[in-house]
């Protein structure tokens, strides 16, 4: 996957987390990267990256920075979002119950903390087809597992065990693991490929693209 992603303006919620690196991967591949932490930074965005870290404490700031509503239009026309760790969560329908501020968006069941706390962090190699054949070293951190996804959800990565780790469903990405923290930038290229595919056809007044 090649081609120059300067046209492309990607919105990084800048609430808490890990968005920093989000911002530098993005601007190494050439693409301008906006930090948003108010609705008006959502203006003209021709995608979104939902970083890692707690996502209690990101539900609850998107409540208190009137970014919850934005969000949920944004993703009903359209918009490509990916989320990292968090932002699976942050993006699933179902995460066993739990009371917390959602998007609500995406046909998947996840299950918080699914591989323990931080000392149980790990690091493993994963097979990832629409990447290519080289591996890609994954890290979780504390991270969530995708143990269900509806129909419409075409799963990307699975650990050895079967556990889903990585899916897709229309404009939505997530990963359970953080591509940020690898140095390798495959992950962040695929989802700007989706995005520019899904910025062309808008612009030439077709109907958006999905994640392909």
């Amino acid at each position: 996957m090649t081609g120059d992603f300067a046209t492309l303006t990607i919105g990084v919620l800048a609430l808490q987390g890990a968005f920093a690196e989000h911002v530098a991967a993005l601007r190494r591949l050439g693409a301008e990267a906006r930090e948003v932490r108010r609705p008006a930074e959502l203006e003209g965005l021709d995608g979104l990256i939902i970083p890692g870290g707690e996502s209690t404490a990101i539900g609850k700031l998107l409540v208190d920075f009137d970014l919850l509503e934005p969000l949920r239009r944004l993703v009903a026309g359209g918009l490509p979002i990916y989320g990292t760790c968090a932002g699976t969560i942050l993006l699933a329908r179902d995460i066993g119950g739990l009371d917390q501020p959602l998007l609500g968006t995406m046909d998947l069941q996840v299950e918080r903390n699914a591989f323990g706390r931080q000392l149980q962090s790990f690091e493993t190699d994963l097979q990832i087809h629409s990447l290519g054949d080289e591996p890609f070293r994954a890290i979780f951190i504390r991270a969530p597992a995708i143990r269900a996804v509806g129909a419409g959800v075409e799963p990307l990565a699975r650990l050895d065990d079967g556990t889903i780790v990585a899916a897709r469903q229309g404009s939505l990405l997530v990963s359970c693991f953080h591509p940020e923290l690898s140095g390798d930038d495959r992950f962040h290229r695929y989802f700007l490929e989706a995005v520019r595919t899904a910025h062309d056809e808008h612009a030439k007044g077709e109907p958006t693209a999905v994640i392909a």
